[in-house]
């Protein structure tokens, strides 16, 4: 796997974006970086699990000094950026985040490095989550228990893009536009400007939102608080019945519609129409509903988009659902629900390192998997832990070459030929 690092300029990458260091440091960062890596990738899951378990073992390995879990933590540490904070027109809440440029701009370099951005079509997906925990800084949440509750972006439903810190008292819609005017500034920065569609849930109900968007993407699809928008359920006159993931019926509608009419007169504009893509399928317990007069749970996306049908366009928004699994693979799989440090911004470059560590792994999992049946590019870490890295294996020296044949429980075997240098 280090080899792969290695051919695959990721290491090249990590040593040309991290700040210089001093000629006499022991540990360059590509070794801080691959230590980190390494915990994850055999079972650990905190910092001290280098010293604890992984350190004797790596003594001798001759891609990666492993540096101490202090050693590790001080170098974060010179990563970190100070916080920002600031109020809503008419809140009192201090809201507390911090946006380090330099860890997102890692995870773009990798992205453009390994031909991500030269897909056909770039999707992007952003949401929140709660992250609970109870360091020193942490803000109570709306779940009641304290915690941070970062913002996330993600590209083509599997890789990390941006990640921005904040504090728990933080709810995803306040300055949810500032935050997503930092995503599209680094990446026009970074001369990436064909963003094909760009999906949110109901926090992105917003004017400065869907104007920003209109800016940056070709397509928005933004799901919509019912409250909002309820009285335009009744308009919808032409009503296509398709079926769910559960197989259960329901109907999809759509209607052009002009939110923000206020918003749009206060900055003395025309406010733009928008379509409505209205789902909806009966309840379990066929309760009339008092407004639309009918048993049916509803649920709406505002979009751009008029070239799709209602089902493409429900059907693309479902697919939202494939990127919030994600969360709980960061959670569990790259130490999101163990970070190492007690204030925010510390915790900031562990997250964002950690979500490079991630789509690290994607591109590990899909060369791996190429050279073996007993691995699939959808597998997880844990599966990837005791189908690979836990594996009996023999280093056999022939004709200047170092072979490591890897015996898998299949009764079959890879090799990997290094140099003997």
């Amino acid at each position: 796997m280090f080899d792969f690092l290695e051919r695959s300029q990721i290491n090249a990458l990590i040593e040309k974006s991290f700040p210089t260091l001093a000629n006499q440091s022991e540990y360059r960062w590509k070794d801080i970086i691959n230590s980190m890596l390494s915990i994850y990738l055999c079972g650990g899951d905190c910092i001290e699990d280098l010293q604890i378990h992984l350190r004797g073992h790596f003594k001798d390995n001759p891609f990666v000094k492993m540096p101490s879990p202090d050693t590790v933590l001080r170098r974060l540490k010179e990563l970190a950026v100070k916080n920002k904070q600031c109020k809503t027109k008419r809140g009192v809440i201090t809201h507390t985040y911090n946006s380090n440029e330099f860890i997102n701009q890692l995870n773009i370099s990798l992205l453009k490095q390994q031909g991500v951005f030269d897909a056909q079509e770039l999707t992007l997906d952003y949401d929140n989550t709660i992250i609970f925990n109870e360091k020193s800084d942490s803000k109570m949440t709306y779940k009641r228990n304290p915690g941070y509750q970062p913002g996330i972006c993600y590209l083509n439903e599997e890789y990390v893009l941006f990640v921005e810190n904040r504090n728990g008292n933080s709810d995803a819609k306040a300055f949810q536009s500032d935050t997503l005017t930092r995503l599209f500034e680094q990446l026009n920065q970074n001369g990436i400007k064909k963003v094909t569609h760009f999906r949110a849930d109901a926090a992105s109900y917003q004017y400065d939102v869907v104007k920003l968007l209109e800016q940056n993407v070709e397509n928005f699809y933004i799901g919509c608080r019912n409250s909002y928008i309820a009285k335009y359920f009744t308009q919808i006159e032409e009503w296509e019945h398709i079926t769910d993931s559960t197989n259960e019926p329901m109907q999809v509608g759509s209607i052009m519609i002009e939110p923000f009419i206020n918003q749009a007169r206060e900055d003395g504009i025309d406010a733009k129409p928008y379509r409505l893509v209205v789902k909806r399928k009966l309840r379990d317990d066929m309760q009339m509903d008092l407004f639309t007069d009918d048993a049916y749970e509803y649920r709406a996306i505002l979009t751009n988009n008029i070239e799709m049908t209602p089902v493409e366009v429900a059907i693309l928004y479902n697919h939202r659902g494939n990127p919030e699994k994600q969360f709980d693979i960061l959670k569990n799989d790259w130490g999101w629900n163990n970070m190492c440090f007690s204030t925010l911004e510390n915790n900031t470059v562990f997250l964002g390192l950690t979500a490079f560590f991630k789509n690290i792994y994607v591109f590990i999992i899909q060369h791996f998997s190429q050279l073996t049946d007993t691995l699939k590019p959808t597998y997880r870490v844990k599966k990837f832990l005791f189908r690979f890295i836990i594996l009996p294996a023999t280093w056999i020296k022939r004709s200047r070459q170092i072979t490591l044949k890897i015996f898998t429980d299949s009764n079959k075997y890879i090799t990997l030929s290094l140099n003997s240098t």
